[in-house]
């Protein structure tokens, strides 16, 4: 079976007998989108970008270039495969969550606010070495992350819903939170991790515990993590937000403790090359018969 593509790769190489599709060739705002079957949304673009697929009549797959297909679920028609770009962005969002991480026990921002105004603050801050660590999470993101962080001295937990592949159940979690120093969020956002870190859980955690999520925004309760940063307990690094994009006047910006980036954990130049070859090989697949990969859900 052939298939009429839409990427926003102009060389990307497609299986003989395939169409391939670009903004330049085909405007989305603008082009008959009717005969598209396989579908990559432009990275970073966010709901509009989701927003064409309601004009192609002839979609079978939703490729999303994104980890979290949250966002995509609305999106899914009686018959559209969804697929999401699992390993994609692995090594670009495991360094964000380590860079997060250091920068905020090492004191970074502070050294940032220090050599602007050309003070020399020498500060003693927490190593990173020596914590104690949970990954909350056991996807591949998790497992890129915690072989990032063994060659570090410091104790490793893993935590899941199934327990399996050597991590703790989620349900294990809240009695080992009081010892734990830093905790990474690498889950994906559904009914059961919305709000996970409410304030009674945050309350858990150990005085000066650093929290770091690139996961999404709504697995930790907002006003209650702003509560405790506010109250000089915890840290946090945080890729994601709720809500997000962040409002320039919201609180959080002003938060202590609190280093935020704009949810660019897997946006750097690894996607490029890493996003087309998964692309390039979810159409081999389909042009040998084959499902695609990654499959996460079905309209």
């Amino acid at each position: 079976m052939s298939h009429v593509v839409w990427s926003q790769w102009e060389d990307l190489k497609v299986p003989e007998g395939f169409t391939s599709l670009t903004p330049k060739s085909t405007p989305l705002d603008s082009s008959d989108l009717s005969n598209i079957s396989f579908y990559v949304p432009q990275y970073m673009g966010g709901k509009q970008a989701l927003e064409y697929s309601r004009g192609m009549n002839n979609l079978k797959y939703l490729q999303v270039p994104n980890a979290g297909f949250d966002d995509a679920i609305a999106y899914l028609k009686p018959g559209v495969v969804l697929c999401n770009a699992r390993g994609v962005h692995d090594a670009s969002t495991a360094e964000l969550a380590m860079g997060l991480a250091i920068a905020s026990r090492r004191g970074f921002a502070d050294f940032a606010n220090a050599q602007r105004n050309g003070d020399w603050a020498h500060v003693r801050y927490p190593s990173f070495n020596d914590s104690a660590i949970g990954i909350i999470g056991a996807g591949s993101i998790a497992s890129t992350l915690k072989s990032y962080l063994e060659p570090y001295d410091v104790e490793i937990t893993m935590y899941s819903r199934s327990g399996s592949n050597g991590s703790r159940t989620i349900s294990e979690l809240d009695a080992h939170l009081p010892n734990t120093d830093i905790v990474f969020l690498v889950l994906p956002l559904n009914d059961e991790s919305r709000g996970m870190f409410d304030a009674r859980r945050l309350a858990l955690m150990k005085d000066g515990a650093l929290i770091v999520n690139v996961a999404r925004g709504g697995i930790i309760n907002t006003d209650a993590l702003i509560a405790e940063l506010n109250a000089d307990r915890l840290y946090a690094g945080l890729d994601v937000t709720d809500p997000e994009p962040l409002p320039s006047d919201h609180p959080l910006w002003k938060a202590k403790n609190c280093i935020i980036s704009p949810h660019v954990g897997g946006d750097s130049t690894a996607f490029e090359s890493r996003g087309k070859k998964l692309v390039e090989s979810q159409l081999r697949l389909l042009a040998e018969g084959k499902e695609p990969i990654n499959i996460v859900a079905r309209g």
